[in-house]
């Protein structure tokens, strides 16, 4: 895969001008307290995970319209509470799974959470998953979850989305295994425009977050992803604008509201991110974009590093980049 975007160079300075709508926080902040009027009904059992050294719950709780979310909740075996916790969101296609599927966090002596996505979980499987029970807006859609409600941000789909990864924060803050004075979160592609998401509305949900590490993230700049990515799943939006070509101006609002560089400026927490610079899903100046603006609105403006793998594709930095968040978590939490 040959490099498809900016140089390096050129990625270094990359700081576009993101369209904002005025009413962001307004729209945002009234998402959270329309979410929470609805009970958590945080529920935890404890399952069989086939694993001798680690425990596992499945827990439920109440997302975006009282829609039941699952999640996994991994510690090390007989471990005692409350535990520094990693909270891990998916990428797109991808879920909780099985409950051994993906453990890494909790090896490493933590409390981890691993959110399934709504609507979502066909490339892992397991053994149930979460729907999107949500009222739709019944305006067509292209194929995938991209354009599903894009005509208004108060039906698009990762509206909903958002807000389940901020409610499971919350239902965190009520599990005694988990330290929510100690919480960070992360998750690659779209698992990463989701750590990003959560980073950027806890301020405004009340949530305390210890740091973000997004890896290639998704969901960010969308008019530039829709420029010059030639693959799915920004091609749906090109797939539905090219079909409906009247809906351009509000396909675009509503993105804007979702969009991780606006997310990101709002962040009040440490970043981590990667990079791969022949990633064709999510291109580079899109991470660069979020990566540059991270914190810009905090009053004590956070600090923000990158990690780049210049020969790499949507693979991005693999083990290598594992590598890295491990030492990373470990001086977040004092370890």
């Amino acid at each position: 895969m040959p490099l498809t975007d900016l140089s390096l160079a050129e990625l270094q300075t990359y700081s576009p001008d993101v369209a904002e709508p005025e009413d962001f926080d307004a729209f945002w902040s009234g998402s959270i307290a329309e979410a929470r009027s609805y009970p958590l009904d945080l529920r935890a059992e404890l399952v069989d995970n086939k694993l001798a050294l680690l425990d596992t719950y499945d827990l439920t709780f109440a997302g975006w319209g009282g829609t039941p979310v699952r999640a996994w909740l991994h510690v090390p075996a007989g471990a005692g509470g409350p535990l520094p916790t990693v909270v891990q969101y998916h990428g797109y296609s991808m879920g909780r799974g099985f409950p051994y599927s993906s453990t890494l966090w909790a090896q490493a002596g933590y409390a981890q959470l691993v959110m399934d996505t709504r609507g979502q979980g066909w490339a892992v499987g397991g053994p149930s998953a979460t729907a999107d029970a949500a009222i739709e807006s019944g305006e067509n859609h292209s194929p995938g979850f991209m354009t599903a409600g894009i005509l208004d941000p108060s039906t698009y789909y990762y509206r909903r989305v958002y807000l389940d990864a901020v409610r499971l924060l919350e239902a965190a803050g009520e599990l005694e295994l988990v330290d929510e004075h100690q919480m960070v979160v992360t998750g690659g592609s779209q698992g990463g425009g989701l750590a990003i998401a959560a980073a950027g509305l806890a301020p405004l949900a009340g949530v305390r977050l210890l740091g973000a590490a997004p890896d290639v993230p998704f969901l960010c700049h969308f008019v530039r992803a829709v420029e010059v990515s030639p693959v799915r799943p920004y091609t749906e939006i090109v797939e539905y604008l090219a079909g409906w070509r009247q809906h351009a101006e509000a396909a675009y609002r509503t993105l804007s509201y979702v969009d991780g560089v606006n997310l990101a400026r709002r962040a009040e927490v440490p970043a981590l991110f990667s990079v791969a610079l022949m990633d064709p899903v999510c291109p580079p100046s899109t991470v660069y974009a979020a990566h540059h603006l991270w914190g810009s609105r905090a009053v004590d403006r956070p600090p923000s590093e990158i990690r780049v793998y210049p020969h790499n594709g949507h693979e991005g930095g693999g083990a290598y980049q594992l590598d890295v968040q491990l030492d990373w978590f470990a001086a977040l939490f004092g370890g």
